[in-house]
């Protein structure tokens, strides 16, 4: 069932079932949905419209180019993997996956690398920052549900999404060698990427890096303000373009020097392309507002705080219900709006309650949504199917794969928390 429609006949159920009077269900569902709107529709649209634009101008071809000019092609795994990782910030990620495609099967054809080393390596850098990192739309509700620091988990989430994509690479390498080559080659697969002349490199990279740069200053700016009780004139202008919105529209103001004359009387249906996309997203991300509302509502929260009361889960508590929840039905961004309208009011039940320990829970939220991706995930196909693989070279090697980045993830994860917590 479509997942939004699955949300909101659960939502629906769980409000009816639970005591919550019949005439307030409704309401609920629609406050939900509300609030969550306010908080990450506007992120969410400018992010989906910045990763358009960077995709038509030829921008994410560009940057792949560039990296893998400058790793050489005997390091193309690498270099495919350190591109997926860059251009997985802005852009989602089975778009990233199907703009980088052709450039997947052009290396293939000219090198000895086997598509199904080359296909996880990139897969897997893009789905480690799309887990992990902002403004994608699972951690970002998330965020948002919990209260968490958006510019403090932009920051240790790209950290973390380094060793979750090192482990695809390396599982990729070392698993790729020894499965079947099902692969088919593509008839032609260098037209794409040669079509137009590519925008200069510089130019391409700046949209992406100028708001990670601008949402981590502000972040920096407001701890320090925070532990200063002063921001000063200069400060309140840099947190003001480090909010996460003001940031990625200034990415998109960058992002239209990319146009060429040729491209401008495309510009309008390119970011109606983008917000159109944005629509579904938000239309599952409404739903699971609805849900997480209703299941406050309902008191499930106290409930599973008085199971859990004893229980020494702590931080593993929220990867381990992501991960139920998104092996169960595939989607990583419904895994984690469920469970963090599950996990939040357990947070001090769990121990969590420092900005830190906030910050390791949602991110234990994205590393628990990597596990695993499977033949019910709608982002294994696009590897699959764009790929020309088998599903079984697949699930042997990249599905496999999104297991061990979650748990290599989430032991880091318990790792800071014992350093720092």
């Amino acid at each position: 069932m479509n997942p939004f429609f699955a949300l909101s006949i659960a939502a629906l159920g769980v409000g009816l079932l639970s005591g919550i009077s019949p005439e307030d269900v409704a309401g609920q569902m629609k406050a939900g949905f509300g609030h969550t709107m306010e908080k990450v529709g506007v992120l969410i649209i400018f992010g989906t419209t910045l990763g358009m634009l960077l995709e038509k101008t030829g921008a994410t071809v560009s940057m792949a180019t560039y990296i893998l000019k400058k790793v050489s092609e005997k390091n193309a795994p690498l270099g495919i993997a350190i591109t997926g990782y860059i251009i997985g910030f802005p852009i989602f990620c089975d778009s990233g996956f199907i703009v980088l495609n052709g450039l997947n099967h052009s290396i293939v054809k000219r090198t000895h690398w086997k598509m199904i080393i080359m296909a996880t390596s990139l897969g897997t850098s893009l789905y480690a920052v799309h887990c992990l990192v902002p403004p994608h739309p699972g951690i970002t509700v998330a965020i948002e549900t919990a209260g968490g620091n958006f510019g403090l988990i932009i920051l240790m989430g790209a950290l973390l999404a380094i060793p979750a994509a090192t482990v695809g690479l390396l599982y990729a390498l070392w698993r790729g060698k020894r499965v079947a080559d099902d692969y088919t080659p593509a008839e032609d697969t260098e037209a794409a990427a040669t079509e137009r002349k590519l925008p200069p490199v510089g130019l391409s990279f700046l949209p992406v890096i100028l708001p990670v740069l601008l949402i981590g200053s502000g972040a920096f700016v407001k701890l320090f303000s925070e532990l200063t009780g002063s921001s000063g004139f200069t400060g309140r202008i840099i947190l003001f373009l480090g909010d996460p919105i003001i940031a990625l529209g200034i990415g998109i103001i960058v992002s239209l020097f990319l146009l060429k004359r040729a491209d401008k009387p495309h510009l309008s249906h390119w970011i109606t392309d983008g917000v159109e996309k944005a629509g579904g997203i938000l239309a599952i991300i409404g739903a699971g507002g609805m849900f997480g509302e209703i299941l406050q509502r309902s008191g499930i929260g106290s409930d599973l705080g008085n199971l859990l009361t004893g229980a020494s889960l702590g931080i593993f508590f929220p990867f381990l219900i992501t991960a139920f929840l998104k092996t169960a039905q595939g989607s990583s961004t419904v895994a984690v709006i469920t469970a963090a309208s599950l996990i939040t009011p357990l947070l001090k039940d769990l121990g969590l309650n420092t900005p830190l320990e906030l910050s390791l829970a949602i991110l234990s939220l994205g590393a628990g949504s990597m596990c695993v991706s499977h033949t019910n995930d709608a982002y294994f196909w696009v590897i699959n199917r764009f790929s020309n693989l088998g599903t079984a070279a697949t699930l042997k090697v990249y599905s496999v794969a999104t297991l061990l980045m979650g748990l290599v993830t989430q032991t880091f994860i318990w790792g800071i928390l014992m350093i720092f917590g």
